[in-house]
């Protein structure tokens, strides 16, 4: 049962009320009846009461009434006074033997804007009525109560939460049984049901319109969330009952609640928009080397994260649609360890840069864990690549290495882990596109394959073979070394290369083709084809390229000419006497250049793994050695 308001009492036939101000009938009908004042005339000559009227009271005065001159015209002024300021509802005066209030009575309710009734109804009556009335005021207290209960169980925890609009409007649309639409002018920021955004848009609108031709405009309301960022933002809601004052306090409260987190988000956009302004600065002077100047802009967002010398950069790219979710995740995880922005030369890309600092301040791997943790979390096709340590002025290369071991990331054949947190000890035979690799290591290897005896010898035998000395060889076989030597020449023969220990070009395409067809098998259909790719096809896909610029950054940045003694050290069969005779130099100094390439290339070059790495790497960024195998006998090839 809903609270009374005036103009339902006035409408029970009952209680006898007749309007004497205003004439206009409409008027003050709505407004809600919360309690009753019952006076005697005397008692009303004698002042009462002084000032213990509520909002919403109903002031009965019985009796006969005095004219309105001298002290009654003062204590009649007194009380309308009162009801006034107290907001009291209206003001009845009782006639049982039908006369007319005292002329100037309605005259003074109108100055006070107070509406003037008459009623027949004896006193003993109205008793009911303010019990009733008691009664009601109870229920509703309870009801707005458990309403503002149920209102406050859906606040968050806090307001720059991007769910709390929505969690408010499904619990007010519970609560209140409604349709809840939030709209900005540009968005809806809530609504519910799902529905409720075309039944209540048109009402946004359209405003007064739409309400002015709704067939009950009371069912609907549109109420100005309290947001001193965007006032016009609105909350509407509809149901197909009327509602309550009740009702619309509860409203109110819940359009106050919207409005201030609709301000606590916006504050919060502008804050996390400066800050991300603030790292992306920090990133982009960083990479132009003005490491002071990018301290100086995060000293004050973050005391100490870029105080070290050093730092590592790790690139992640993740779906354009999922890349702001995914930086913030990526900003949860390093936060306080690493700088983490939006690249903004590419839609897809996150950029991560980690200051190195001494192992006892904490876990050193925490940040590349983390990072690879979240990418195999994330929706494929995302991918991490990582840099090496560098100063905090060179980090432009770093961030080069990371680009190339991200896309040799992106390429690996193992799609279940796709991280790469250095290019250059990624492995070569995974990076190799499968299917054509293993067609060139079968075209190459086939006439060892058959008869069956024959090739188990030969795959027991050659890796061993061809990665060490005859002697070697023999030794970690358990075998005599004249065996090793001769499968090595039945090898030679039948594949028509010579891999004598001079022939390196030869021996490394032997290694490598039988290193993938014994351990990267691939299903016997799928290569039936008649012509094979060849090694230099095979080194042309763009994650060998990424991967080979990576190992020879460091190489190719010593002042010392590196590479031009790798590239005649190949070339002269890996024998250091040939290299220094074609450079012109000591062997000493061959052997320095070999020590400080290994330690660039992290690669062994007295085993055939490295030096086939090392191969490879410098024929894909430089071209060279020209010998790039298998390179046929001259008696064979014709």
């Amino acid at each position: 049962m809903q609270q009374p308001t005036l103009g339902s009492l006035i409408s029970d036939t009952e209680l006898g009320l007749r309007c004497v101000w205003p004439q206009d009938r409409a008027l003050h009908r709505a407004d809600e009846v919360t309690g009753l004042t019952i006076l005697s005339a005397a008692q009303m000559l004698e002042g009462e009461p002084q000032r213990h009227l509520t909002a919403g009271t109903l002031v009965i005065i019985t009796g006969s009434l005095p004219r309105i001159r001298g002290r009654a015209a003062s204590a009649w002024e007194l009380l309308l006074e009162h009801m006034h300021t107290d907001g009291c509802s209206a003001l009845v005066v009782t006639d049982v033997t039908g006369g007319q209030p005292p002329g100037a009575l309605p005259a003074l309710c109108a100055n006070y804007k107070i509406p003037l009734l008459t009623t027949r109804t004896y006193p003993e009556r109205w008793q009911g009525i303010g019990e009733r009335i008691q009664s009601l005021r109870l229920e509703g207290a309870e009801r707005r109560a458990a309403q503002l209960s149920a209102l406050v169980h859906h606040l968050p925890l806090q307001l720059a939460d991007p769910g709390a609009m929505q969690r408010i409007a499904d619990g007010l649309a519970q609560t209140l049984n409604v349709q809840v639409l939030v709209s900005a002018p540009t968005r809806v920021l809530a609504a519910s049901p799902a529905t409720a955004a075309e039944s209540l848009a048109p009402a946004i609108i359209y405003q007064s319109a739409a309400v002015a031709h709704h067939p009950d405009p009371s069912h609907t309301q549109l109420i100005p969330l309290n947001s001193s960022s965007r006032a016009e933002t609105v909350l509407a809601v509809a149901r197909r009952s009327p509602f309550d004052p009740a009702d619309l306090r509860v409203l109110r409260t819940a359009a106050k609640l919207m409005g201030l987190i609709d301000q606590a988000c916006c504050e919060n956009r502008t804050a996390a928009a400066a800050s991300s302004a603030c790292r992306m600065a920090a990133v982009e002077l960083l990479l132009n080397a003005e490491v002071s100047k990018a301290r100086a802009v995060m000293d004050h967002m973050a005391p100490g994260l870029l105080t070290p010398q050093t730092a590592r950069i790790f690139v992640i790219e993740t779906s354009h649609a999922h890349r702001d979710s995914d930086l913030r995740r990526c900003e949860t995880l390093t936060a306080g360890r690493a700088l983490a922005v939006a690249d903004p030369h590419a839609p897809g890309r996150i950029i991560v840069i980690e200051p190195i600092r001494p192992a006892e301040e904490g876990d050193g791997d925490a940040v590349p864990r983390e990072l690879t943790r979240l990418v195999t979390e994330l929706a494929p096709p995302a991918s991490l690549g990582g840099s090496g340590i560098y100063s905090m002025s060179l980090l432009a290369s770093a961030l080069d290495e990371a680009l190339s071991a991200q896309q040799v990331a992106r390429c690996r054949r193992d799609a279940a882990l796709p991280v790469v947190l250095s290019a250059q000890h990624a492995d070569l035979i995974e990076l190799l596109p499968p299917r054509d690799a293993q067609l060139w290591a079968r075209a190459l290897i086939r006439p060892l394959l058959h008869p069956a005896a024959q090739w188990e010898q030969f795959r027991d035998t050659l890796p061993t073979a061809l990665a060490h000395s005859n002697t070697v060889a023999a030794r970690l076989l358990f075998v005599h070394r004249n065996t090793i030597t001769r499968r090595l020449a039945r090898a030679s023969e039948l594949l028509g290369l010579d891999l004598a220990s001079v022939s390196v070009s030869n021996r490394i395409a032997v290694s490598l083709a039988l290193e993938i067809f014994t351990h990267r098998h691939w299903p016997e259909d799928d290569l039936a084809v008649d012509t094979a790719p060849t090694l230099k096809s095979l080194l042309a896909a763009p994650q060998i390229e990424a991967w080979a610029t990576a190992m020879l950054r460091a190489a190719r940045a010593d002042p010392r000419p590196l590479i031009d003694t790798a590239v005649a050290w190949l070339d002269n069969g890996a024998r250091i006497e040939s290299a220094a005779r074609a450079l012109n130099i000591s062997e000493v100094t061959v052997r320095a250049h070999l020590r400080a390439l290994e330690s660039h290339t992290e690669r062994d070059l007295a085993a055939i793994p490295g030096i086939r790495d090392l191969q490879f790497a410098l024929y894909c960024v430089t071209g060279a050695p020209v010998a790039i195998g298998p390179v046929r006998k001259l008696a064979t090839a014709a």
